[in-house]
């Protein structure tokens, strides 16, 4: 349920961000890269062909029975809601409703060029307020580290992918270094992982593709950095370990490769071996802690739609 919510927010403002700042004469590279960082690359091209930018919004925005859309991604949290109905708040399922009945109710009049920043904003704000009910409604019991364990790991997955995708993207040419256009991509970045404000506390003046990597990567205080959602979710797999008795070894070894991997290599070193390498790694990782845990505490587990 947590991985689902996680996955919306990040998309709804992947596609609010990539309209507002999609490169003027080129909008059909940056609506690709949406479909890229969801790897959805092949079944995009089955159903609609190359990207453009009405397809892409219909695509996530209308398209329930697609996996990683959002219609399909809010329906799976409340599927997994309905299944720990006796578990969970009255506040939080009465959120999950409204929030299905609206994305429910979307038309393609609700996705207009003119109305996508509003609804980006609406779906978010729904997620936003999912998230604050359960903090203060569900109870601590071992369903809270689990609820955990799905948002840290979603986020430092789409952290991952984001970065992998986006980075060499915006690469840009000599002539375009230190530019309007090339600036406003990198804060379109910094945006899309809602960590632009962030940045500037760590970084006031100048901006840097390393330093931008550097960022969503290593940084310890910042939440959607891959370093800091993974040592959340360790501290969640050592809460069920040593509070309630569970053996999540296995996950937990996996994901304390990861954490060593972050912290013993500078960005720079990361760079020069080999972003990409390097970000499949995590990924794998993730995928393999993620399956780890499923197939240890959930009957008939299945990877969740998007990878790990």
């Amino acid at each position: 349920m947590a991985r689902s919510l996680e996955r919306v927010e990040n998309l709804a403002r992947v596609i609010n961000v990539t309209q507002t700042f999609e490169s003027p004469g080129r909008p059909a590279q940056a609506w690709k890269s949406v479909v890229r960082i969801n790897a959805d690359e092949a079944l995009f091209r089955e159903r609609y062909g190359l990207p453009e930018p009405d397809t892409v919004r219909r695509f996530y925005l209308l398209d329930a029975d697609k996996p990683t859309s959002i219609p399909a991604s809010v329906a799976a949290a409340r599927r997994n809601g309905r299944t720990v109905r006796p578990l969970i708040s009255t506040e939080m399922w009465r959120q999950m409703n409204e929030f299905h009945g609206l994305v429910a109710a979307l038309t393609e009049e609700d996705i207009a060029p003119d109305r996508l920043s509003s609804l980006c904003t609406r779906i978010k704000e729904a997620v936003q307020l999912q998230t604050g009910i359960t903090e203060g409604t569900f109870y601590r019991d071992q369903g809270w580290p689990f609820l955990e364990l799905g948002r840290q790991i979603e986020r430092a997955d789409q952290t991952t992918r984001l970065l992998d995708i986006e980075y060499h993207l915006l690469l840009p040419s000599v002539a375009d270094v230190g530019s309007a256009l090339d600036l406003s991509q990198w804060h379109a970045l910094l945006r899309v992982a809602a960590g632009y404000h962030a940045y500037r506390r760590v970084h006031p003046r100048g901006l840097t593709p390393a330093s931008v990597a550097d960022f969503l990567l290593l940084n310890g205080a910042f939440p959607r950095s891959t370093l800091l959602c993974i040592r959340r979710a360790e501290a969640m797999l050592d809460d069920l370990r040593h509070r309630y008795g569970l053996n999540v070894a296995a996950a937990a070894e996996r994901l304390e490769e990861v954490r060593a991997g972050l912290k013993e290599r500078s960005i720079e070193r990361i760079i020069d071996v080999g972003l990409h390498e390097f970000l499949d790694w995590v990924q794998r990782m993730l995928i393999s802690a993620s399956a780890e845990i499923g197939t240890a505490f959930f009957r008939d587990w299945r990877p969740a739609a998007g990878g790990a």
